[in-house]
């Protein structure tokens, strides 16, 4: 599933590939998706991006010639105004620029360029559990993004730890966008795993170590980024990783694993490597991690049912059961009192 790094990507590449580009026309919506049309159209059009978390803005603003080259009408009788359209990208919704002549498969919309050779620049969703909003604006039940506005993120989780979404095991807290907007699947399973923390920990008892971290006004500057780097606390690596993979270039998560993303893959420690252990949290979502003396305690009684490659490795002996005792149980309890769901089994 793209995460934050992939959306602020599909945000840069639409601005890379529509600089010096007309858009011409209506905005094309497949008849299969059940997202609603866009009601725009106009003779001449240019297409920016801009990113926040998980989501991405594209503004569509009408323009004119003006000594060859195109400029705003800024609202002018008889034109459309501007617009923007949020999207979501889902489980696999990217941006392509392609020629008509080779529109994408699973292209959902698309906008067309006015000059030849014609172009089009098509939201692609294989799966179609992306979506878009029309007129939208940034979706206000997410926090700040956790890569271009750090220091408002950090301050909101911050000041809401009271609140009763950080009883939850830190693992389930971190894909909260109300709070960690931009964070997923692959960058929650990298941020604990590089700071050794176990994924089952309240969150709140994990993150209060940061209210006590507070830069030294006699530092300066450059002794502050340097001591953030060598030594950061879970909030700045919500910030230092997604921008690592950014750093990466390519597309970063790519779910079919083509097109640029073997730094990607040497990049990851610990998500979809090879010997790391997998449960699923409470929401149903898998959680890789690495087992150590540490969080093998926080296992303990976790049924051998919820383990999909068998007990984690490094659990004590005794704390692993026999396919033959109980799994009457319907869920089990980690360290944060939470319970996740497990099938029924018997021998």
């Amino acid at each position: 599933m793209p995460e934050g790094p992939e959306l602020h990507m599909a945000s840069r590449f639409v601005n890379r590939v529509c600089c010096g580009l007309v858009f011409s026309g209506s905005v094309e919506k497949s008849a299969v998706s059940k997202n609603r049309e866009v009601p725009f159209q106009c003779e001449a059009y240019i297409i920016s991006a801009q990113s926040r978390g998980k989501e991405v803005k594209l503004t569509l603003t009408p323009v004119k010639e003006e000594d060859g080259s195109p400029s705003a009408t800024d609202g002018e009788a008889g034109s459309p105004g501007q617009m923007d359209i949020i999207f979501r990208f889902g489980m696999s919704g990217s941006f392509e620029l392609a020629a008509v002549e080779e529109i994408p498969k699973h292209a959902h919309l698309r906008f067309l360029t006015r000059d030849c050779p014609r172009q089009v620049l098509c939201f692609v969703d294989p799966r179609r559990f992306g979506s878009w909003a029309v007129n939208g604006s940034w979706q206000p039940s997410r926090g700040p993004c956790v890569m271009l506005q750090y220091e408002m993120f950090r301050q909101n989780v911050l000041s809401h730890l009271s609140d009763n979404a950080f009883n939850k095991p830190i693992c389930e807290v971190l894909l909260n966008q109300r709070y960690f907007n931009g964070i997923g699947n692959y960058l929650r399973a990298e941020i604990l795993h590089r700071l050794k923390v176990p994924p089952f920990e309240r969150a709140r008892t994990v993150l209060e170590a940061s209210l006590h971290k507070e830069p030294t006004d006699e530092l300066t500057l450059s002794k502050k980024v340097k001591v953030k780097l060598e030594n950061p606390d879970i909030l700045e690596l919500c910030h230092l990783l997604p921008m690592e993979v950014i750093n990466l270039g390519g597309k970063g998560y790519n779910s079919d694993r083509t097109d640029g993303s073997s730094a990607f893959a040497a990049w990851l420690r610990c998500y979809d490597v090879s010997g790391m252990q997998t449960l699923r949290d409470a929401n149903g979502r898998t959680i890789w991690f690495q087992v150590n003396r540490r969080n093998s305690l926080r296992l303990a009684g976790i049924p051998c049912t919820t383990w999909s490659t068998g007990p984690p490795h490094g659990l004590p002996p005794s704390l692993v059961p026999e396919p033959h005792q109980v799994m009457e149980t319907k869920g089990w309890s980690n360290s944060a009192g939470q319970t996740a769901s497990l099938e029924k089994r018997k021998r």
